[in-house]
């Protein structure tokens, strides 16, 4: 529709300079023009690709946009030399600068937009594989015989059902352990020594120094970085990093 509209306008200008050109000539005068931002778009796509939708994505396209511009306003100009004539050609350009500023900010939007749109569909992608694997977890039966940690709190060793954890904290040679109504204790052990023990259908690594329970998490909310904040049923909070985020996907897929 682009095309067609600026054909007939084109065909109006031609006119006016006593050039007359039919149908087919100026359509094909006009989508020569507009082919020719095929290559900007793939440059934006690229840059896009490579940088991100965020400021730095932004940025990288206004930069690669100052070699875009003028090269695209030459390229236009050239092709209106070839079907209408002329010998002005640096005049042209200059003409030209302010439309190919316009259609290439054009370009940078859609691509924004395309990319933004791409990553919202992946995170609510994301979003509901996790909520997914939190209500399959919840769904686990309990062990016949569920399995107890010795826990230290104060000078006692309590036991404590793996069961009722919420999240396993690290702390140096051991581990905070966080269960029931904000009770807390220690264990000597390490936060990779407990994943291999654990039941994988509810335990899952949130970062480096966090192993929760699944089926105590009661609500996700994705941050704008890509990770999450995980509430828990004592109504504590733990952030699932991006890097684990993936890793606690595929294991749930599995």
């Amino acid at each position: 529709m682009t095309t067609v509209s600026a054909a007939w306008f084109a065909r109006r200008f031609a006119t006016q300079r006593g050039i007359v050109l039919d149908v087919p000539t100026s359509l094909l005068w006009q989508g020569a023009i507009y082919a020719a931002w095929l290559p900007a778009a793939g440059l934006v796509w690229w840059v896009l690709r490579w940088f991100g939708a965020s400021a730095r994505g932004l940025a990288a396209s206004l930069v690669a946009g100052l070699m875009a511009v003028p090269l695209e306003a030459l390229a236009s100009s050239l092709i209106d030399q070839a079907f209408i004539g002329g010998t002005d050609l640096a005049g042209r350009v200059l003409g030209r600068v302010p439309v190919c500023i316009l259609l290439y900010t054009a370009i940078v939007a859609v691509g924004l937009a395309a990319a933004h749109h791409r990553k919202a569909a992946e995170a609510r992608a994301r979003n509901a594989l996790l909520e997914a694997a939190l209500a399959q977890a919840r769904a686990v039966a309990a062990p016949s015989e569920p399995e107890r940690l010795m826990v230290m709190t104060g000078a006692r060793r309590v036991p404590v059902e793996t069961s009722t954890v919420e999240w396993f904290g690290a702390a140096d040679n051991y581990v905070v352990v966080h269960w029931g109504d904000s009770h807390e204790g220690l264990l000597r052990a390490t936060l990779q020594s407990l994943e291999a023990r654990l039941d994988p259908r509810l335990f899952a690594r949130a970062h480096r120094s966090a192993l929760i329970n699944l089926a105590h998490v009661r609500e996700a909310q994705p941050l704008s970085d890509g990770s999450w904040r995980l509430t828990l049923a004592s109504g504590a909070e733990v952030v699932t990093s991006r890097t684990y985020r993936e890793e606690v996907l595929k294991r749930l897929g599995r």
